[in-house]
């Protein structure tokens, strides 16, 4: 049965109706989420007299960004597992360290344990960070990992990639926060907020609060915060250590804040200024053991 013209004018109209409605509750369902993730947002805590300059506060993080060691470094280390409960454990790794183009890159190497195979990660920071893992074993392979798997333990450890990466001191939100003092000593603090990838696999983190040496411009402390600023995981530069003309971190406590756990990382060994190929930091390269380098100063 064939209809009318007029009819299938007002069956258009019909539809055209329906879509537009359809459109309608779409834009209000993404404004309503941008307002309630607007709503959720943390409010900085300007800790100096007046709102600090963010142009000061924009300088500093750049400068912050730019430090580093000048050349290819390797680090021996300890994982120091300090459980509130339970029996302290210590898990050995060795750290192959650069930076290219992209940013800071690092190879990280961790020894069996009773429970858990070797473990080998590679870590591309910067603007647009990457991971990579490989653990030995039956089904062994090396995957990318996502930002979900960031936040994986490591080794049985309660370390986390996320820490050893540090992904978010380039987040590219943050507020400058102003002067404030950490164990004597002033500091630069800036809120820095997730960017919409991270915020989606982990909603449960609302900021990272860095604070910033404000002499050496160096990390001191960096402290994740949960909705209504909770702290839920804190990690804490506690020494460094002299190697010639280079300062390095010597000792960084992390602790989880909801459980009390906490793991301590402390260089145990370093050799700097080494020329390393740029291809030991390609994923497929994982699959290849590591010999450490031959002139390593142990302390």
């Amino acid at each position: 049965m064939q209809r009318s013209p007029k009819f299938q004018i007002r069956q258009t109209k019909r539809m055209v109706c329906l879509f537009c409605a359809l459109i309608g509750v779409l834009a209000w369902s993404v404004q309503s989420l941008e307002a309630q993730q607007k709503a959720n947002r943390l409010e900085p805590r300007f800790v100096s007299r007046g709102e600090p300059d963010p142009a000061e506060g924009r300088e500093i993080m750049s400068t912050f960004r730019r430090l580093g060691l000048p050349g290819d470094y390797f680090l021996e280390f300890n994982l120091e597992v300090l459980p509130r409960r339970g029996e302290r454990s210590v898990v050995n790794g060795r750290m192959w360290g650069s930076r290219n183009k992209t940013g800071p890159v690092s190879r990280i190497d961790l020894a069996p344990t009773e429970d858990t195979p070797p473990t080998h990660l590679i870590t591309q920071n910067g603007p647009e960070s990457e991971a990579w893992r490989y653990l030995a074993g039956e089904d062994a392979k090396v995957e990318q990992l996502g930002q979900q798997a960031i936040m994986d333990d490591l080794a049985g450890t309660g370390l986390r990639i996320f820490e050893l990466q540090m992904p978010f001191i380039h987040w590219s939100d943050y507020v400058f926060e102003g002067v404030t003092r950490i164990r004597g000593r002033s500091v630069h603090a800036f809120l820095m907020y997730p960017p919409e990838d991270f915020a989606s696999a982990h909603p449960e983190v609302a900021a990272v609060r860095l604070h910033l040496d404000v002499k050496f411009h160096a990390l001191m402390q960096a402290v994740v915060l949960g909705d209504g600023e909770v702290p839920l995981r804190k990690l804490t530069v506690l020494d460094l250590k002299k190697l010639g003309d280079q300062w390095i971190v010597k000792s960084i406590d992390v602790r989880d804040e909801v459980t009390r756990d906490k793991v301590k990382f402390e260089v145990t060994g370093a050799a700097l200024d080494l020329d390393l190929s740029p291809q030991l930091y390609s994923p497929a390269e994982l699959l290849v053991p590591l010999a450490s380098p031959e002139a390593v100063t142990r302390f």
